[in-house]
């Protein structure tokens, strides 16, 4: 979702544009705390030559001040166009370090250094590079493939990136017969589902999506028959047999807009479903979902004080950084 500059919104549109998410935060005070805080974050931008990328799963007023919003594959994309000088990133730190890579004569901020991710901590480069040189003896055909939701420094172990939108065709697409898939057990289990080669899985997860299950679910279905039930591939295998399709998170967008049913259960972190909900009103929207507490560390307060003082800024070493950069690139060739 690209945003068009416009005049920053009062309080009182701001509430009537969130009331739709029934969200008792949204209050007549709040919102003008809020829209405040959306005019000083216009004014920095335009003063420090900006540009704000938010993922989709933010929190809902953070999509007021962003200039591109989007899945992981699209932000990956979208940080190769931007022309400001400064980059936000509202989004988690493996996020923010994408961008980086992508662009390294761009100062890129990350408004919370906590904000990070259970996947990216499920592995280390060393422990990628053991790894990758034990199973070559095996196998001397090893591709490794690496989940965007990993650091710069596994990134550069990888041969390439892949998202969710597009794992299983980045593992089509590799020469090798054998990939060693990190970190996501359960993406990599989807990615065994769609291909004949032989997937080695390493043993992370994304907490939002592992504590899903299929009972919650069907209990939803149970009163809404009709339900279209859209799940991410980092959910468990149980809960994507249950599901009417299994995608990303802007596929799950698209889904929703150009599919006629009325009614989705939304199966991922819960910022989706706030974004579906302002963006596709005539439709109904129900959460199966978990929120990221990491995404959430990202707020209005602490986006404006990255762009006031231009902290904290990701920094990478150039040899990761280059090397992190091939598995990229490959990525975007493979997807173009």
């Amino acid at each position: 979702m690209n945003a068009e500059p416009t005049v920053a919104p009062t309080a009182e549109s701001l509430e009537a544009m969130l009331a739709p998410l029934r969200d008792a935060a949204y209050t007549p005070e709040r919102c003008e705390a809020l829209a405040g805080l959306i005019a000083d974050i216009d004014a920095l931008k335009r003063s420090r030559n900006a540009v704000i990328l938010a993922h989709n799963y933010q929190r809902p007023e953070i999509f007021q001040v962003a200039d591109f919003v989007g899945d992981s594959l699209e932000l990956a994309r979208q940080a190769t166009k931007v022309s400001a000088d400064v980059i936000v990133f509202c989004g988690v730190h493996f996020m923010a370090e994408t961008a980086k890579i992508l662009n390294p004569t761009k100062r890129v901020i990350l408004p919370d250094l906590r904000a990070g991710c259970s996947l990216a901590d499920a592995v280390t480069g060393d422990e990628l590079a053991d790894r990758k040189a034990e199973l070559r003896k095996v196998y001397p055909d090893l591709a490794v493939v690496g989940y965007v939701n990993t650091t710069a420094e596994v990134k550069a172990e990888c041969d390439a990136c892949c998202t969710s939108s597009n794992a299983v065709a980045v593992v089509e697409a590799m020469p090798s017969r054998h990939i060693l898939f990190v970190p996501d057990k359960n993406l990599a289990a989807y990615v065994q589902s769609k291909t004949t080669k032989e997937i080695i899985a390493w043993d992370g997860n994304c907490y939002v999506h592992h504590q899903i299950t299929p009972q919650q679910i069907m209990a939803v279905k149970e009163k809404l028959p009709h339900v279209k039930v859209l799940a991410h591939p980092e959910c468990r295998r149980d809960v994507l047999a249950v599901a009417d399709a299994v995608l990303s998170t802007s596929g799950m967008v698209a889904y929703a807009k150009d599919s006629p049913a009325k009614d989705f259960l939304i199966v991922t972190e819960c910022g989706l479903s706030d974004r579906l909900v302002l963006e596709v009103p005539e439709k109904k929207f129900y959460k199966s979902c978990k929120l990221c507490q990491y995404m959430k560390m990202i707020t209005l307060d602490g986006t404006r004080d990255a762009l006031r003082d231009l902290a904290p800024e990701i920094t990478l070493d150039e040899d990761v950084r280059v090397r992190a950069k091939r598995a990229l690139d490959r990525m975007l060739e493979l997807t173009a």
